[in-house]
């Protein structure tokens, strides 16, 4: 913090840190498009390299017609198709073999049902091309569809290609969409919370100039060779807003506080730094480390949200440290009118107010306040019963896409799997028939198709009776499997179905591995910073506690009131992630305060003064952060929604339950234990109001304090610099060294 502290000594170097930053939100802001344009949204993408899938599908790139990702267009007419329809599909087709989209195949394939009512017109395109030349072939596909549409024909796309394309299509609306809806919200907000018509500025342009420059830097981890997609590409800017808002109240509450004891805004900007800048710090460090835990994950997509999120919590916390000081020093008193911070005024402090009304009622009945919060956490918990992963890709969007309505009309005149079949590569070319005859006899499995040969081996596809995007497909997966592999031991098994499988199989795995890793480096941060044992156990209780609710009561509403299907599996590790991150982040501000409060009042007083002065603030943080989260439920995918509503409310509930009711009483119950096993926990009070200690210091230690308050002197009036509080403060730490 010292080095910190100097940056804004002179006021060119102010002025400098400004444009500094300015330049480098330009720079974000012109690699905005390539940002987009580097992520990565098939669903193979984001699957580790040992899969079977991904084997699979390593192979069949290299059989003569290339890997299979089609466009399939459905034409139907419920009285049947007329002879005249016949030959408008049969021209069409023609038309499509004989001048191809760019990635197209001139291999056109047409079908008909059994029924007569629906066709089926197969495009096999090349997805190994860029998503915007991959989502242009898709809508050429569509518009050369034109003369069935002439008459009177349904028309959809569907297929792989065509669920690619609306993911596409939804995910680069994301960034505008969110980054405009979150910016108005965080304006909102901040002009309620500061009541100032201009101080907003300040705060909601330094995390613009993050936010921008966040851009470049994610294009350059994409480059890097980490897979991005559009979710961790939305999921971005709604934590750059959150955390840089939230570190931007916590610094300027407490710069507020300095600017009625120092007379020059750079001196009570250095002290604010000086106090506030550990637990910023400390809170940021836990959200990065917490991040970067999930690039152990084998899901590529949740392995690349954790570099792509650290780098924009710290992008936040780097400029709350630089540039929002800097522009404060430059904005002076004035920037908070009409509520102005004199020099000498009275301010909100430790000793009355709202807060301190709540903390003093928690401390009157501790032990019943935390017991009644807790019950009430544990039946939230109680909702984990209904959770369950059955959110496939067709029940995703939210709202009508042509995917989705193709794939409905499929499934009522062909077996439902004929949209996305099932691969199998079988590298003996000798074990073939065993294979296909093996395949046949698995109840689920509609046809077995002709097998087409390469250098690999050979390959055929299996059409499943089940939609594929479906659980009762994706079950079938293992019993496939296991068929192909008793038949011969080079079978794999692959194609968009199995890719679902061996996702929901990957996410299983990183919840056991990553979660563990998480809850400990978070106890090792929290120890480092409160220096005890037994308080970080207990705040990492509290807030596992608030994540199983939070999941538990989401869960619930997601099933029973939003009508859902399930939840993705990805979303109990990001749930955790974030909400035990940002969670543990809360009571790091006010255990930090709480701490510096303890040493010269002891625990009792230290947490009534630590939560009436942060109270305020971190109640107002955390409903910022809950605005920008609940951003992403706004956004036309469910797998989002349910992520931006269960982080939303597992906040609030942290903010308004957690760290108001539960900590505090928990601490208040425990006493000086909590600080164990530090020299606090060691210290004799002689009762809880009192807060009188006996502490006892070898005869040279006892000089030094000595020594120290012979300089220190008289306790100087609150205008005039310390506070008698602040003298006591710094005794403690001369006892310490």
């Amino acid at each position: 913090m010292t080095r910190l502290e100097t940056l804004f000594t002179s006021r060119a170097a102010r002025i400098g840190i400004v444009l500094g930053w300015l330049v480098l939100g330009g720079l974000g802001g012109s690699f905005a498009q390539r940002f987009q344009d580097v992520q990565k949204n098939e669903e193979s993408s984001f699957l580790p390299g040992s899969s079977e899938s991904v084997k699979e599908l390593t192979l069949a790139k290299r059989f003569p017609s290339g890997e299979r990702f089609a466009a399939i267009t459905v034409v139907r007419r419920d009285g049947g198709l007329a002879p005249a329809d016949l030959g408008t599909i049969q021209r069409v087709r023609a038309s499509l073999a004989a001048a191809p989209p760019v990635t197209g195949s001139h291999d056109v394939l047409a079908r008909l049902s059994p029924d007569r009512t629906t066709a089926l017109l197969i495009v096999n395109l090349n997805p190994r091309g860029k998503e915007a030349l991959l989502k242009s072939s898709v809508t050429e596909v569509e518009d050369r569809m034109a003369p069935l549409r002439a008459r009177g024909l349904t028309v959809k796309v569907s297929g792989p290609a065509g669920f690619s394309r609306d993911a596409v299509n939804v995910f680069s609306s994301i960034n505008g969409t969110l980054l405009l809806a979150t910016a108005a919200l965080v304006f909102l907000l901040l002009i309620l919370i500061y009541r100032s018509p201009i101080f907003w500025v300040i705060p909601l342009f330094s995390v613009l100039m993050a936010e921008a420059f966040s851009r470049f830097c994610g294009w350059a981890i994409a480059e890097a060779g980490v897979t991005v997609n559009g979710q961790s590409a939305g999921i971005l800017p709604v934590l750059v807003f959150g955390a840089g808002t939230d570190y931007a109240l916590l610094l300027v509450a407490r710069y507020r506080e300095e600017l009625r004891r120092h007379e020059l805004p750079v001196q009570a900007m250095r002290q604010a730094l000086r106090r506030a800048g550990p637990a910023v710090v400390a809170s940021g460090s836990t959200v990065i480390l917490a991040l970067l835990c999930l690039s152990l994950a084998e899901v590529n997509g949740t392995s690349g949200l954790g570099p792509i999120g650290a780098m924009g919590v710290a992008l936040a916390m780097l400029a709350m440290l630089t540039l929002l000081p800097a522009a404060l020093v430059v904005g002076g008193r004035r920037a908070f009118w009409p509520f102005v911070p004199r020099f000498g005024a009275e301010g909100a402090d430790e000793t009355h107010g709202a807060w301190r009304a709540v903390a003093e009622r928690v401390a009157a009945h501790p032990r019943r306040v935390w017991v009644t919060t807790a019950v009430l956490l544990g039946l939230g918990c109680i909702g984990l019963t209904s959770f369950s992963t059955g959110l496939t890709n067709t029940q995703d969007f939210r709202g009508a896409v042509q995917s989705v309505q193709g794939q409905q009309l499929i499934a009522r005149a062909f077996p439902a799997g004929a949209n996305a079949p099932t691969d199998v590569v079988v590298r003996d070319v000798a074990a073939l028939p065993g294979v296909q005859r093996a395949l046949r006899a698995v109840p689920g499995v509609a046809t077995v198709g002709p097998p087409e040969r390469g250098r690999p081996g050979a390959r055929f596809q299996v059409v499943l009776a089940a939609d594929p995007y479906s659980t009762t497909a994706t079950d079938l997966i293992p019993r496939l499997r296991t068929a192909a592999h008793a038949a011969s031991l080079t079978a794999l098994v692959g194609g968009p179905t199995a890719q679902q499988k061996d996702f929901d199989v990957a996410a299983a795995h990183d919840n056991r591995l990553i979660v563990p890793i998480v809850l400990l480096v978070v106890f090792l941060i929290l120890a480092v910073l409160l220096r005890a044992l037994a308080l970080p156990l207990l705040l990492i209780a509290t807030v596992i506690l608030s994540f199983g609710g939070a999941l538990g009561v989401s869960s619930v509403i997601f099933t029973h009131l939003f009508g859902y299907p399930g939840e993705p599996s990805t979303l109990p590790l990001l749930a955790f992630i974030f909400l035990v991150a940002l969670g543990v982040d809360y009571n790091i501000f006010l255990m930090a305060r709480t701490r510096e409060e303890t040493l010269p009042h002891g625990t009792h007083q230290g947490m009534l003064r630590g939560l009436a002065v942060t109270g305020g603030v971190i109640t107002s943080a955390g409903i910022v952060l809950a605005g920008t989260f609940t951003m992403l439920a706004t956004l036309p995918l469910k797998t989002l929604t349910e992520l931006g509503f269960t982080i939303a409310f597992g906040v609030l509930l942290d903010t308004f339950i957690v760290r108001s009711l539960l900590v505090p009483a928990l601490v208040f119950d425990a006493g000086r234990r909590v600080w164990w096993p530090s020299a606090l926990a060691r210290r004799r009070g002689a009762g809880s109001e009192g807060d009188e200690f006996d502490v006892r210091v070898p005869a040279a230690a006892g000089a030094a304090a000595a020594s120290e308050m012979s300089r220190v002197g008289a306790p100087r009036s609150r205008t005039g610099g310390r506070t008698p509080a602040q003298a006591i403060q710094a005794r403690d730490r001369r006892i310490k060294q």
